[in-house]
Formats: C-alpha cells, sequence, structure tokens
C-alpha cells in the first residue's frame, strides 16, 4: 500500500504512522505517545488511541486509553493535543504493560468515555 505522507493536508494517515507519534497538552507539555490504536473491527470504528505515559526506560510505564475523539491533531508540533494535565492523567483510567485485555472489557471501557466526557463509540 503506498505511504501517505504525513506532511499531506489530506486528513487520511496509516495506523503505523500514528503509533509513536508524541501527545502533547494545550500547553505544548508532552505528556506521552501514542503505543497503539484500537479499532473495532466489526463496526470499523477506531475505539482508543493508547498513550504511554511515565515511567523510565519502561519500568513503571502506564498506558492510557484515550478516546479518539479527545486527540486533536497539530500540525505544528506534529502530534496529537488532548486537554489534560498530568495531574488529569495521572488519574485516569490505565493499565500496565501486557495488561491490555483491559480494553475488552465493557465497565473499564465505560469508564474511560466517562473519565473523558466523551460519546461512547457504540452509542
Amino acid at each position: 500500500m503506498a505511504d501517505i505522507d504525513s506532511k499531506s493536508k489530506h486528513p487520511l494517515i496509516n495506523a503505523n504512522r500514528v503509533e509513536g507519534t508524541e501527545v502533547y497538552n494545550p500547553q505544548g507539555v508532552k505528556l506521552g505517545q501514542i503505543d497503539s490504536v484500537m479499532l473495532d473491527k466489526r463496526k470499523g470504528n477506531v475505539v482508543f488511541a493508547v498513550m504511554s505515559f511515565g515511567g523510565f526506560l519502561g519500568l513503571g510505564e502506564k498506558h492510557h486509553p484515550l478516546p479518539w475523539q479527545s486527540l486533536n491533531y497539530d500540525e505544528k508540533q506534529d502530534g496529537y493535543v488532548v486537554n489534560l494535565t498530568k495531574e488529569q492523567l495521572e488519574k485516569a483510567p490505565a493499565f500496565d504493560k501486557g495488561q491490555d485485555s483491559r480494553l475488552t472489557d465493557e465497565a473499564f471501557g465505560r469508564s474511560v468515555y466517562t473519565y473523558y466526557g466523551a460519546q461512547p463509540y457504540w452509542f
């Protein structure tokens, strides 16, 4: 498949280009980076962008699922912006590395969407 230039004004992007993209808050403070993108394989919706946050060399790192609609792409920063402080992120629903099966738990998914004030994708 042809690769779409990440600097293009076109709205499409390959998922592999999203992974590794930095995430900032509105003040420009780096919060983490997109670790993976989770899709609903039956409905075709992007459900979560999973952001890694904190830790050192992968130790103590938390994974935070963010509702896709909570992210805004900022061309100037070449990254995503989410309206959160580090303190809010520390209190957000998260899981440790290797516990991504939590994303399949509907109650956990609802808690994520509720925390971010987002409409759940399944409605």
